[in-house]
Order: structure tokens, then C-alpha cells, then sequence
């Protein structure tokens, strides 16, 4: 049986691996817009065959800003409920508060990362890419349910982005070298923020009922749905900006196929490829068989 990391451990670990953001980004680092920037695998744009490769590329692009600027927006949403986490009770880890506070101001400085990334793609891709908001609104509704419901939600983003660099970006040879920087020095410090999830998911979890911990899946689902539609607006955001550098509008069935399918490849990017990550799926088992079931039940519908 593995033994779970202390807070003490995360937070030494943390301070190993943390960077600065003027080492990752800006001066004579460039984003090469002759590459692709997501990996076909969140991408799926080889299967818009109606589009010229050069089109396929610019999808990939938006895409990739829209993939940036989902994340921003989740860590914008998450960082109030990760604020409420910090004080600790007596009796607790000594280190706790230290570690998730140091958890908060490694967010911070991905939010930075990411907003610093929208402005240099919006200056060298030469047009502009919409993007759902307002973040406020979105980050409100998010948050408009359980502390257990939204720890439920961080675990299944942060072993969602974990699994993204590792399996698709990594060794991804064809992407844009300065984009797979931007996630290899995100995906360093989320390693320790998806371990410290798991210890204040747990901590959510010991005075809980089963019934209790069943209902926030209930509503973690609710979340998801509601992330869900907004994904298929941005699906259609996507394609207004696609056309708009391509400079030509795609007749009307081609333009329905193509918010179909990107709707469905961003399903899999943010919610699939979470509901089926087998450190979430594990962490939900050890709680409540129950509600590792609710999500094996509904996974399919997002892959």
C-alpha cells in the first residue's frame, strides 16, 4: 500500500521545483506559428477534411488559445475555494496552511503564465480568438455548490492536466516547442497540487456520510454539465474566429459539422479525459465505491 505524501513533503518538493515566469516566458522565447500547438489527440482537426491543412493548422491554433484560456479560467475559479482550505484546525499537519498556501501562489503565477500567452498569440496570430466569460459569472456558478463537490472537481482537473502533458504532450515531437515549455513547467507544479488535492479531498471525506460524499458527485455531474455548455459555445466561438482567418465563411453544414465534432474533441480534452483518469477514479473508490460508479456510468458520453 503507498503511503500518501505529508504536507511537509509536498512543500519542500514544491520549493525544488518552482520557476519563475520570466525563465518560461518572454524575451527571446517565440511561439512558432508553423507548428501545430495541441497534440492531434485534443485537437482532432485531421478530421475536418473539408478544410485545407494550412486551415487544419489555424483550428489547431485557436484551439490551442481556447485550451490556455480554459485553463485560466478554471484556476480563476478554483483559487476562492483553495483560499477557504488554508486555515488549518488545531491538531492538523503543522505544515498544512505553509503548503496550501504556497499551492495558491503557484496558481497565481499560472493565471500570469497563461494571461502572458493570450497576449502574445493575440499580438503574432493577427486575429482575435473569443473566448466564454464572463469569468465572474462562470467562476460564481461553479462555486455555487459543496466545499466536497468542488474538491471533487480540483482532483479531477489537476490528474486531468497531469495526464495531458504526460500522455500527449511530452514526446510530442510535431508541437511547437516553446507551447510544450509552457506545460512541461505548469505540469511540474501541478504534480504536487493534484498530491495536495488528495490530502484536503480526503480530509472533506472522514466525517462525511456515504450519502453525503454520492450527493457531491451528484453535483460535481451538475458542474461538468454545466462546463459542458459552455464548451459548445465555445465550440461555436471557434469557428466564428476560424473564419474570420481564413477569411472565408464555411457553408452552412460544414460550419454545423464543425462545432459537432470540436464540441465533441473538447469533451474529451476537459471532462473525458478527467472521468477516466484512473488517479481520480482511485481516489473516488477508496471513498465511496458508489460514486466511483456515477462516473464510470456517465464517462462514455464524453469520450
Amino acid at each position: 500500500m503507498t503511503t500518501a505524501p505529508s504536507y511537509e513533503a509536498l512543500l519542500e518538493t514544491s520549493k525544488r521545483v518552482n520557476w519563475r515566469l520570466e525563465d518560461v516566458i518572454g524575451g527571446d522565447r517565440h511561439f512558432d506559428f508553423s507548428r501545430p500547438f495541441l497534440p492531434e489527440s485534443f485537437a482532432r482537426t485531421s478530421a475536418v477534411t473539408f478544410l485545407t491543412p494550412d486551415e487544419q493548422l489555424k483550428l489547431n491554433q485557436i484551439r490551442a488559445f481556447g485550451y490556455v484560456s480554459m485553463f485560466e479560467l478554471v484556476e480563476r475559479c478554483i483559487l476562492p475555494y483553495l483560499d477557504a482550505q488554508i486555515p488549518s484546525d488545531p491538531g492538523q499537519d503543522s505544515c498544512r496552511s505553509a503548503a496550501l498556501t504556497q499551492f495558491a501562489r503557484e496558481e497565481h503565477k499560472h493565471i500570469e503564465l497563461f494571461v502572458r500567452f493570450r497576449d502574445e498569440f493575440a499580438a503574432c496570430f493577427g486575429h482575435q480568438c473569443g473566448f466564454i466569460g464572463p469569468a465572474e459569472e462562470i467562476g460564481a456558478a461553479i462555486r455555487n455548490h459543496s466545499d466536497l463537490a468542488l474538491a471533487i472537481f480540483t482532483l479531477a482537473i489537476e490528474w486531468g492536466t497531469q495526464r495531458h502533458y504526460v500522455d500527449s504532450i511530452r514526446d510530442n515531437e510535431a508541437l511547437d516547442p516553446q507551447f510544450k515549455s509552457l506545460f512541461k513547467h505548469h505540469w511540474l507544479e501541478e504534480s504536487q497540487h493534484v498530491k495536495l488535492d488528495a490530502l484536503v479531498f480526503r480530509e472533506l471525506t472522514m466525517s462525511a456520510p456515504a450519502e453525503q460524499v454520492e450527493n457531491a458527485v451528484d453535483e460535481f455531474l451538475e458542474i461538468g454539465a454545466f462546463v459542458d455548455g459552455g464548451l459548445k459555445q465555445q465550440a461555436e466561438l471557434d469557428r466564428q474566429s476560424l473564419e474570420a482567418v481564413i477569411g472565408r465563411q464555411l457553408p452552412a453544414q460544414q460550419a454545423l459539422q464543425l462545432v459537432e465534432q470540436q464540441h465533441q474533441a473538447m469533451r474529451w480534452t476537459f471532462i473525458g479525459s478527467a472521468l477516466v483518469n484512473k488517479g481520480f477514479l482511485e481516489a473516488l473508490e477508496n471513498v465511496s465505491p458508489a460514486a466511483r460508479a456515477k462516473i464510470d456510468a456517465i464517462a462514455s458520453v464524453f469520450c
